[in-house]
């Protein structure tokens, strides 16, 4: 206590801060409040604990699933990467996402809803791809457990990197210290309420995060004399405001040139490969398993038409203002050392709101990305630990046997906190860029678990070898991709790996499915089940 008093006493940055400070101290509390409602109901078994006994509403369903999709990459990762280099990378990244969520909800929500609970009563993804599998050896369900293990990693990564980068930005404390001090609030918080209590923060951070980002905005084009003059500011930089070129910061060591004003090359060119590349994007949705349990949690598949128009209405606002904070920012803060570097330059929101907002409002602002971040990491610790002890644990070492609720529960914890630390290791660097740690994390959902979602749901041909080449398939393309074609070969290879390693991935499913025996008769049967969208109460969960 008395290191801390000497901090507040010596920090001049914290005392000019420290009525957001105070913000950010009440709001966290209502999140713990939310996880400790939730304690006694989430600890009752698994099924709740992991998926909230499918309780979730339309409202709850569709504003926590992006929530925890977007979290503090929403506002801080796209906004940095608009004020970085202009319109281009961020505009088309937001119009694919837009376009997944939509489609998403159009035509997955529902029959996952109904065949999740046909296959099984399954409560996880890797339980759900080998329950509609019939597994009797169960490699479908190790594969998707590791590939989860791993992605999810990274994604956690990305949040404790949003947690130091906000408390370094706002008050002066030391990165590396505030990403131990998250990781252990994220792994606490995550122990305590389960998928409930995270499923109703995350709505809560969703009203936050969107109300955040229109104030920001807002506020920004009153500071900046109308739009006029952001926009005339933003085409005064070559290739910043266009869609088919992309702004040039110089830069030195990392760092932007410039004194009062930045300093900016020549534009680069923004090709049709640039453009199909960020908008596939919006092909992750099929694959992200924070968005597809949400689905399998919905109360009644009959909701999930409201679901749909919320949870499009929200994206379409929140990534359409993200993305115009980053050009406004460049007409109010056109250089600052809290901002010259790809890194910094994420700190826009944090930078913007600190210096045109009220204290309270700030704060508020402040603690929404703190709690959106932690909220959302949480969801992916959830899931990855689950991955080990339901289904490697419990679907492998046990091969279904009768186990200890308890045991279940222990083993995950323990493996939250294997997972937190690797995670603090990955985020140990202080320019790690968010938006580049999310879209490696999102290709690699996106390849190993969105084609071979599509196939289950859709054709009744597919098999388990499809299912088990889909999806080894689609998470080593991720891999070599990203770390050896792309950067050693370039040209076309530069293109995102989402959609080489989601196209593989397809061909490998139709490929191994067509060379094997057609599924069973059983398998074909849990098929049409789902298909036929029968009522709740009239889905008899197989053995």
């Amino acid at each position: 206590m008395g290191n801390f008093m000497a901090f507040i006493s010596d920090n001049s940055l914290f005392k000019e801060n420290i009525g957001i400070f105070i913000t950010m101290v009440i709001y966290m509390c209502l999140v713990v409040g939310i996880g400790v409602y939730f304690y006694k109901r989430s600890q009752k078994n698994s099924e709740n604990y992991f998926l909230g006994g499918r309780t979730l509403g339309p409202w709850v369903a569709a504003m926590s699933a992006e929530a925890s999709d977007m979290s503090g990459w929403l506002l801080m990762g796209l906004p940095g990467v608009a004020y970085w280099c202009g319109l281009a990378d961020a505009f088309w990244t937001a119009i694919g996402l837009a376009i997944g969520t939509y489609v998403n909800w159009l035509i997955v929500a529902k029959r996952l809803r109904n065949y999740s609970q046909v296959a099984g009563n399954s409560i996880t993804i890797p339980d759900f791809f080998s329950n509609r599998y019939k597994e009797d050896k169960k490699i479908i369900l190790g594969i998707a457990s590791v590939f989860i293990l791993i992605f999810f990693t990274v994604y956690a990564s990305s949040c404790f990197v949003t947690v130091g980068k906000l408390f370094n930005t706002l008050f002066g404390i030391d990165y590396h210290v505030m990403l131990i001090i998250g990781a252990i609030f994220v792994v606490a918080y995550t122990l305590l309420g389960g998928f409930l209590a995270e499923s109703v923060s995350d709505f809560m951070q969703a009203i936050v995060m969107i109300t955040a980002l229109v104030i920001m905005v807002c506020v920004g084009l009153v500071k900046a004399d109308g739009i006029g003059n952001v926009i005339e500011n933003a085409k005064a930089i070559p290739g910043f405001f266009s869609l088919n070129e992309i702004a040039n910061p110089v830069v030195v060591d990392g760092v932007q040139q410039g004194t009062t004003f930045p300093l900016f090359g020549e534009a680069k060119s923004y090709s049709v490969l640039n453009v199909v590349s960020m908008l596939a994007w919006g092909l992750g949705y099929f694959g992200v398993p924070q968005v597809l349990l949400r689905f399998m949690a919905i109360r009644k598949p009959s909701e999930i038409k409201s679901s749909r128009r919320i949870a499009t209405v929200w994206v379409i606002i929140s990534l359409g203002v993200a993305v115009f904070i980053g050009i406004v920012g460049r007409e109010l803060m056109p250089i600052s050392g809290d901002l010259n570097t790809a890194s910094k330059a994420e700190n826009i929101l944090i930078v913007l709101s600190t210096e045109y907002l009220p204290v309270v409002v700030a704060g508020i602002i402040m603690a929404g990305i703190l709690a959106a971040t932690i909220s959302s990491s949480d969801s992916y610790l959830l899931i990855a630990s689950s991955a080990v002890s339901k289904n490697i644990y419990q679907g492998i070492i046990k091969k279904g046997k009768e186990t200890n609720e308890k045991t279940i529960m222990w083993i995950s914890r323990i493996v939250l906190i294997v997972i937190a630390l690797v995670g603090i290791v990955i985020a140990w660097n202080e320019e790690s860029v968010i938006f580049k740690l999310v879209s490696f994390a999102w290709a690699g959902f996106g390849a190993t678990f969105g084609p071979i979602m599509l196939f289950s749901l859709f054709w009744k041909r597919t098999t388990r070898a499809g299912a088990i080449a889909g999806m080894v398939t689609g998470g080593v393309s991720v891999f070599i991709w990203k770390l050896v074609l792309n950067p050693f070969i370039g040209g076309i290879f530069a293109i995102y790996e989402l959609l080489p390693a989601f196209i593989l991935s397809s061909v490998a499913i139709v490929i191994a499915s067509l060379a094997t025996k057609k599924p069973s008769e059983d398998i074909e049967k849990e098929f049409e089940l789902a298909k036929a969208g029968i009522d709740e109460s009239e889905i008899v969960v197989a053995e």
